[in-house]
């Protein structure tokens, strides 16, 4: 498990990177199930930085599932606001040509 800790400078250039995306991983009623990971730690490898969406069906807190989430894939939870939150991993195959370079 790799510990990611973000500055604030960097947690600011995530959020002006993430402002402009659409959410591409929703929690719903379900939660965060198995589905759910494998699919948000696909989006991760392929992204580095995503846009979660908690659904107003989904009886978690939003600040909550979207930190369970961040663990559980092994990721930076960047922001919340509302019921969106942005979670960033930085992915170390050095074969992905986009890669996100943090100041």
């Amino acid at each position: 498990m790799e510990d990611i800790t973000l500055t604030g400078k960097q947690k600011s250039y995530l959020r002006s990177l993430g402002s402009t995306m659409d959410p591409i991983v929703q929690i719903g009623k379900t939660g965060i199930s198995d589905t759910l990971l494998t699919s948000t730690k696909e989006a991760l490898v392929a992204r580095e930085l995503i846009k979660v969406k908690v659904l107003q069906n989904c009886g978690d807190d939003p600040k909550a599932a979207l930190e369970e989430l961040a663990t559980a894939a092994d990721a930076a939870l960047v922001q919340v606001i509302g019921r969106n939150g942005l979670l960033y991993k930085r992915n170390r195959d050095p074969e992905k040509k986009k890669k996100i370079e943090l100041p």
